[in-house]
C-alpha cells in the first residue's frame, strides 16, 4: 500500500463477495476516508489495521455482525460517522463501551428514518439546517448510505488536500459483478505480502473503474427531491423534532438492528455517549441529554450498589489498610467504633467489587465442563444437563449428564474429583442437591423417575469407571423434574409431570407422602425454605406459585401468588425473605414470602415465544438476581432490591450462525459477581457445556464459547 503510494478518499465494497479479502484488509488497513461495508458478509468486525483517516463507515445490512470486538475501533481516532442498519447487534452494554472509545464519534444510527440517506440529522428538523449552514467547519465528514440498489452518494471529497507525488482516488466501487481474486491461506501470517496483494487489488480496481465522484449538487437535488416529493412524511417527521426523548413514531424507522428493541435503548445511548450529536437521524439537544440521564439512573445501574463513579482497588485497600472509609465517626465510644468498624467492613467489600466490576468491562468466561473419555467401544464426551455448587467447599461443583452420569469437578482446576456411571439406570439428570450437615452426600434424580443418593467420598475419580457408590435407592417419581433437600437434611420433595409432589425420607429411603392435585398444571420445580425444614414453595405452569407447611400436610396452601404465564421455577433468597418467580418468557417477578405479595417486577422485555423457558437465580446473597432464558443467548443481571438492571452478559459461539442459548445457570455462593451457565446448541454438533463468568475479571475471551443443543422437549424442565 506505502509502495505504489495510493491515497484513497472513498471505497464501495458494497455487496461483494470478498471475505478473504476484507479479512487481509481488516488486518492492514487503509489510507480511506470512506469505507461502504455495506451488504457484505462480515461476521467478525476485528479491524486491527490502521484507518487513520477514516471519517465514515457503512456496515448497514451485515447480516452475519452480531457483536462488536473490544478493539475493533482501536486505529480509528477520526471516526465521526458509523451506520449499523439491519445488522445482528444486539449487546447494548458491549457495544457503548466499544463506541465509548471512538473520541471523534459524533453521528451514531442503528436504524434510519425514510427519508435519511446518510447519519447525520434528519432533513425535516430544524437543526438540519444549521448543520448545512456550518458544513464547511467539518469538510472531512463524508456521509454514504444509500439503501437502492445503485451505487452510493458520495460527498464531501472535493476540501481534501492530496500532494503531487500520490495518486487518488475519488471513488472505488467494488459491486456485485466484479470479482476479487481470493487470498492464499498462506498468506494470512504476512502482513507485506497482505499489503502487496491488497495493493495489487486497488491498482486492478483502479484500472477498472471509471466512475465520476457524483458532485455535490446531485447530492442537494436528490435531497430536495425527497423533500418535495414527500412532504407529508416530513410533516410527521417534524413534530417529534421538539420530543425531549427524541422518539419517533415506529412507523417511520426503517431496518432496525436487534439492539434498537432494548428497552430505554436511545436513552442509554445518549447518557453513556457524552460527545454523541446525532442518534438514529435524530439530533440530540441538551434537554434530551438531561432527560436520558435521568432515565438511566432509574432504569439502569452504572456500577454495582449505586457507586457513580469508578474508583482505584489500591485506593480503597490502602483505605481498608488505614481504617478510613471516608465515613467519619463523630462518637469516639466503644459501641460507635463497632457499629462504625462493622459498617466498614460491607464498605469496603462492597467498594471492591463496585471498583473491580468498573474495570472490568468485558467478562470473564471459562468453560469447565468439557471432558472426554475413550473406553475400548468408543470415546465419549461427557453433556452436562444440571449442575450445582456445593454448599460447602467453594471449589466444588457437581453436574449430572444427559447419558445418567453423575460428575464431580473441582471448577478452580478442572480437575474430576468423582465419577458414577449409571450403567443405563439413569436417563438425563434434571435433579441435582448436596445435603449441607453431610456436604460428601448428594440426591439425584433422571427424567426416568430413578433417585438416588450418592456419596462422593466413595466414588472413583477416573471416567469411565463403572465402580458402586450409591448410598440409598429410593422409589421412583415418573416423569421427574426436580429434588431439593430440606433444611435438616431429613427429607426431600420431588416434582415432575405430575399434579403432585412425594416426600421422601433420606435415612430409611422411604417415600413418606405423596402429595396430589396441589395444582392443576404440572409442578416443574419444588423448593424448601434455607432456614426451615417444613416452608417450600411450589411453581407450576397453571401460572400459579404457592405456599406450603408440612406441619399442617399440604392440603391447601399457606397463599397463592399468579403470574400470566406459566411458571418455570420459584426458589427461595438465602435468607428467606422473598421468593423469585420465573414465569415463561421473562416475566421475573420477587415476592415477599410471608404472604406472596408482589415486591419487585423486573420488567424483563419478552420474546414472544412460548418455549422461551426462564430461569432466574440470586446472586451476592440477595443483592442481585441473574437471569437467562433458552431461546436466549444472554444472562440479566438486575438488583433485586431496586429492579434496575446492571448488566446484560452474552454468551456467543466461534463460529457464525451457531446460536448458543442458556439452558439453566446458578450464582456462586462464595464469590461476588461469579456465576455459571449451562449453554446448549445445535451448530456444528450437538454440544452442552457448563461456563463459568466472573464479572469481576477483565478477558479477551471471545472464541472459546461452547455450543449445544437447542431442545424444546428439555429445556423446561427442571431448574
Amino acid at each position: 500500500m506505502n509502495a505504489v503510494k495510493l491515497k484513497l478518499q472513498v471505497i464501495d465494497l458494497s455487496n461483494a463477495s470478498v471475505k478473504d479479502f476484507l479479512r487481509d484488509l481488516f488486518r492492514v488497513g487503509l489510507p480511506c476516508h470512506v469505507l461502504n461495508l455495506r451488504s457484505t458478509h462480515v461476521q467478525k468486525l476485528d479491524m486491527a489495521g490502521r484507518f487513520m483517516r477514516l471519517h465514515t463507515l457503512n456496515l448497514d445490512f451485515c447480516t452475519s455482525l452480531t457483536t462488536l470486538q473490544k478493539d475493533c475501533f482501536s486505529c480509528m481516532p477520526n471516526l465521526m460517522c458509523l451506520s449499523m442498519c439491519e445488522t445482528r447487534v444486539s449487546n447494548l452494554w458491549m457495544t457503548t463501551a466499544v463506541l465509548a472509545k471512538l473520541p471523534s464519534l459524533l453521528e451514531l444510527r442503528f436504524q434510519n428514518c425514510l427519508c435519511c440517506k446518510d447519519t447525520g440529522p434528519c432533513q425535516s428538523s430544524s437543526s438540519k439546517e444549521k448543520k448545512l449552514e456550518n458544513n464547511e467547519d467539518r469538510p472531512n465528514v463524508i456521509n454514504i448510505c444509500s439503501y437502492s440498489e445503485e451505487l452510493s452518494v458520495v460527498t464531501g471529497c472535493d476540501a481534501l488536500q492530496t500532494s503531487t507525488d500520490e495518486t487518488v482516488i475519488d471513488f472505488l466501487s467494488l459491486q456485485e459483478s466484479f470479482t476479487v481474486p481470493e487470498v492464499d491461506e498462506g498468506t494470512d501470517d504476512s502482513s507485506e505480502v497482505d499489503e502487496v496483494k491488497l495493493s495489487g487489488y486497488l491498482q486492478n480496481l483502479l484500472k477498472e473503474s471509471s466512475i465520476p465522484l457524483p458532485s455535490l449538487f446531485r447530492q442537494s437535488k436528490l435531497q430536495n427531491e425527497i423533500q418535495e416529493n414527500d412532504g407529508h412524511l416530513l410533516h410527521v417527521q417534524k413534530q417529534p423534532s421538539n420530543n425531549v426523548s427524541g422518539t419517533m413514531n415506529k412507523d417511520i424507522w426503517h431496518h432496525p438492528s436487534p439492539i434498537c428493541f432494548e428497552r430505554h435503548y436511545r436513552e442509554y445511548m445518549v447518557a453513556s455517549l457524552p460527545r454523541l450529536e446525532v442518534l438514529d437521524n435524530l439530533p440530540i439537544g441538551k434537554m434530551e441529554r438531561e432527560t436520558s440521564k435521568t432515565i438511566f439512573s432509574q432504569y439502569y445501574e452504572y456500577l454495582p450498589y449505586r457507586h457513580n463513579h469508578k474508583k482505584s482497588v489500591v485506593n480503597i485497600l490502602q483505605k481498608r489498610e488505614m481504617g478510613t472509609s471516608g465515613i467519619y465517626c463523630q462518637n469516639s465510644s466503644k459501641l460507635k467504633k463497632k457499629y462504625c468498624h462493622g459498617r466498614s467492613q460491607c464498605f469496603f467489600s462492597r467498594s471492591l467489587s463496585a471498583a473491580k466490576f468498573g474495570s472490568s468491562t468485558w467478562p470473564f468466561l471459562n468453560p469447565v465442563s468439557d471432558f472426554i473419555y475413550m473406553s475400548k467401544e468408543e470415546t465419549k464426551r461427557l453433556r452436562p444437563r444440571q449442575f450445582e455448587y456445593h454448599p460447602s467447599d467453594s471449589s466444588l461443583m457437581a453436574f449430572g449428564t444427559l447419558g445418567g452420569e453423575i460428575v464431580v469437578i473441582n471448577h478452580e482446576t478442572g480437575n474430576i474429583i468423582g465419577y458414577n456411571s449409571s450403567i443405563g439406570a439413569m436417563n438425563s439428570v434434571l435433579g441435582l442437591c448436596w445435603l449441607r450437615k453431610y456436604p460428601s452426600k448428594l440426591v439425584a434424580g433422571a427424567d426416568n423417575g430413578c433417585l438416588k443418593l450418592f456419596d462422593v467420598n466413595h466414588v472413583p475419580a477416573k471416567l469411565g469407571d463403572t465402580c458402586g457408590s450409591v448410598v440409598v435407592n429410593f422409589e421412583d417419581f415418573e416423569q421427574l423434574t426436580s429434588v431439593h433437600v430440606n433444611s435438616a437434611d431429613d427429607k426431600f420433595l420431588a416434582s415432575g409431570y405430575s399434579k403432585g409432589v412425594a416426600l421422601y425420607d433420606i435415612s430409611s429411603g422411604r417415600r413418606l407422602q405423596v402429595f396430589t392435585d396441589m395444582h392443576q398444571e404440572p409442578i416443574n420445580v419444588a423448593k424448601f425454605a434455607h432456614h426451615s425444614p417444613f416452608m417450600f414453595a411450589t411453581s407450576s405452569f397453571d401460572k400459579d406459585v404457592k405456599m406450603w407447611d408440612l406441619r399442617e400436610r399440604p392440603e391447601r396452601p399457606c397463599y397463592s401468588a399468579s403470574s400470566s404465564r406459566g411458571n418455570v421455577m420459584v426458589c427461595f433468597s438465602p435468607d428467606d425473605l422473598y421468593l423469585l418467580v420465573s414465569a415463561i418468557d421473562n416475566e421475573v417477578k420477587q415476592l415477599l414470602a410471608v404472604d406472596g405479595r408482589l415486591h419487585m417486577d423486573f420488567n424483563i422485555t419478552s420474546t414472544g415465544s412460548a418455549h422461551n423457558y426462564t430461569r432466574s437465580y440470586y446472586i451476592n446473597g440477595r443483592d442481585y438476581i441473574i437471569s437467562g432464558s433458552c431461546d436466549e443467548n444472554v444472562v440479566r443481571i438486575c438488583c433485586a432490591q431496586t429492579g434496575r438492571r446492571l448488566r446484560d452478559v452474552y454468551i456467543e459461539g466461534m463460529e457464525s450462525g451457531n446460536s448458543i442459548f442458556v439452558q439453566s445457570l446458578r450464582g456462586d455462593p462464595f464469590r461476588h459477581f461469579n456465576f455459571s451457565v449451562l449453554t446448549s446448541s445445535m451448530r456444528p454438533t450437538p454440544k452442552q457445556e457448563i461456563i463459568k463468568v466472573n464479572l469481576l475479571a477483565s478477558s479477551h475471551y471471545a472464541d472459546e464459547s461452547s455450543q449445544g443443543q437447542d431442545s424444546h422437549l428439555s429445556c423446561g424442565l427442571g431448574g
